[in-house]
C-alpha cells in the first residue's frame, strides 16, 4: 500500500496526534528516523506525500558551514523534488523552515526572542483560496516552541498566516507544499518532555515550566478542533479524494486538476 513518507528529525518530536489524525483519515505512514541512522531516499517514487517534522536543530549552517544535521542537505533536495513533482508536502516547525531554505528562503535566530506557549495566528487573505487553509478559522489556536524564524520567504511562496511577533507563520509553495512555524502534532506528554529538556531556557525567560505545560495542555482540545480537520484534508489531497479538487497554481493563477502521484 502506498503511504506518506514521514521524516522524524528529532526523537522528542514525533508524529503523535498528527499521526493519529492522518491514519484515521486513511493515509498510511512510513516513518524514517535519520537521527537514528535511517537513510533518506533519493526520490519520492511510490509515496503519496511527504511530511517533515520539527526538532531542536537549526535549519541554517553554522559559522563553519556545517548544516544543522548531517542529513539536511539530502532532506532539502527531497523537499525540492516534492515541490517540483507536486507531491503533497507538509513541513512542521523545523520542517517548515527547511521547506523555506530549500527554496531560497532565509532562516535566522529570531530577533523577538523565543516564542513558547499557547497562541493564535492570523490568516492572511490568500488563505481564503487555499485548499487546506480556507477552512481554518480566522484566528486558529496553535502551540509555539521555537527560537528561530523564517526571516525571508522564498520568492514563490504564498503567505497564509502571520502573527505580530513572527510574521511568517504559514505559507505554501506551488500548489501542494505547506510549511507551518507552529506545532499541531504534540500532546501533553510531549510538551512536558520539551519543558523538562528546556528548563534552562524557560528559566532564562522567567517562565514557570509547570505553568507553561498546564497552559499548553489546556489549549490542546482547541488545537485539535482546528487542525484535525486540516490533517484530514491533507490526507484527502494525498489520497486524491479531496472534494472540489481544482487547486490554484501559485505561480500563474491558473487552476490545475488534482492528479494522482
Amino acid at each position: 500500500m502506498a503511504t506518506a513518507l514521514v521524516i522524524e528529525n528529532d526523537p522528542t518530536d514525533d508524529l503523535r496526534r498528527l499521526g493519529d489524525w492522518l491514519t484515521e483519515a486513511g493515509l498510511g505512514l512510513t516513518v524514517l528516523r535519520p537521527h537514528a541512522g535511517d537513510e533518506l531516499p533519493e526520490t519520492l517514487d511510490g509515496y503519496l506525500a511527504l511530511i517533515v517534522l520539527g526538532g531542536d536543530q537549526n535549519a541554517y549552517s553554522d559559522a563553519e558551514g556545517r548544516p544543522g544535521a548531517p542529513w539536511f542537505p539530502a532532506l532539502e533536495a527531497l523537499l525540492r523534488k516534492a515541490v517540483r513533482h507536486r507531491v503533497p508536502t507538509l513541513g512542521v516547525c523545523l520542517g517548515g523552515q527547511l521547506l523555506a531554505t530549500a527554496h531560497g528562503g532565509l532562516v535566522e535566530r529570531g530577533t523577538s526572542g523565543p516564542e513558547i506557549g499557547p497562541g493564535l495566528v492570523g490568516k492572511r487573505d490568500a488563505a481564503d483560496k487555499d485548499p487546506l487553509f480556507k477552512w481554518v478559522p480566522l484566528l486558529p489556536d496553535v502551540i509555539q516552541w521555537h527560537r528561530d524564524e523564517i526571516t525571508e520567504l522564498p520568492l514563490q511562496a504564498t503567505l497564509l498566516a502571520a502573527s505580530s511577533r513572527y510574521p511568517h507563520q504559514a505559507f505554501r509553495i506551488g500548489d501542494r507544499a505547506w510549511g507551518i512555524q507552529f506545532h499541531i502534532e504534540c500532546d501533553a506528554a510531549m510538551i512536558a518532555q520539551w519543558a523538562a529538556s528546556d528548563q534552562a531556557g524557560l528559566d532564562e525567560l522567567g517562565y514557570d515550566a509547570e505553568a507553561v505545560v498546564y497552559a499548553m495542555a489546556e489549549q490542546l482540545p482547541d488545537v485539535e478542533e482546528v487542525w484535525q480537520p486540516f490533517a484530514a484534508r491533507f490526507a484527502a489531497l494525498a489520497l486524491g479524494t479531496l472534494p472540489d479538487a481544482d487547486i490554484p497554481d501559485a505561480g500563474t493563477g491558473r487552476t490545475l486538476p488534482l492528479l494522482g502521484n
